[in-house]
């Protein structure tokens, strides 16, 4: 019996060339490999930092980025109060007085106690009322622990009744820390003087930054009140 010799596998021989040409692509497939690596790391360091990095919350009097002094709280509070009062922006206004705020009448009445009526005046006055602006000036801040108190001038100008209107005066606040924040608990503002007598008078009141009538009058829009 005879029995069938065993075939070998036999490879054709490559070239130099066919070599060379394949290094050069193993090659090639190795760099842009190193390539997409180095790209890659910078981008998911990059992805990463920003997930690491803590949100930014916005400055305020209770909150800056840089810590200020009571004096400086207080001046910053002050003025975002009278900006919330030229706008008619009732929430921000709220967020700076207190709810049991006092304010002293102009029209010869008892003081004004609470937000809530300080709220329905200064509402019935400033619908009467456009184009407002009212101007701080030397201002005199002091604080004794929690409580401070602020005097300052104010320059008042807007259209009342159709009618434009402008006043001077002067303001006292006194203000009390409450859960970090500073917000007014009594208002004194009393006009110096009205710059356009003829601009109307339906109440007595006692100048800008204090509703200076009792809520059951009506408030004279011409002398600015509230604030």
């Amino acid at each position: 019996m005879k029995i069938p010799l065993a075939t070998s596998c036999t490879t054709t021989p490559r070239t130099s060339g066919e070599i060379r040409g394949a290094t050069r692509f193993l090659l090639a497939l190795a760099t842009i490999a190193v390539l997409a690596l180095a790209c890659a790391l910078p981008a998911a360091a990059q992805k990463d930092k920003k997930k690491k990095q803590p949100a930014i919350t916005p400055a305020d009097s209770t909150n800056p980025l840089v810590p200020m002094s009571d004096e400086n709280q207080i001046d910053y509070m002050v003025s975002e109060m009278l900006g919330a009062w030229q706008l008619g922006d009732v929430d921000k206004l709220h967020k700076d007085y207190a709810d049991d705020v006092t304010v002293v009448n102009g029209a010869y009445a008892p003081p004004i106690v609470g937000w809530t009526n300080y709220l329905a005046v200064y509402q019935q006055q400033r619908a009467r009322m456009q184009q407002v602006r009212m101007d701080r000036s030397n201002s005199l801040i002091r604080v004794a622990g929690n409580v401070g108190w602020i005097c300052y001038q104010w320059d008042f100008a807007a259209t009342a009744d159709g009618q434009p209107a402008a006043a001077q005066g002067q303001t006292t606040l006194v203000v009390e820390k409450r859960n970090n924040h500073w917000i007014i608990v009594h208002n004194h503002t009393s006009m110096v003087r009205q710059l356009n007598p003829g601009a109307g008078s339906t109440g007595g009141t006692n100048g800008a930054g204090a509703v200076g009538t009792p809520p059951s009058s009506q408030p004279d829009a011409s002398k600015p009140q509230g604030q």
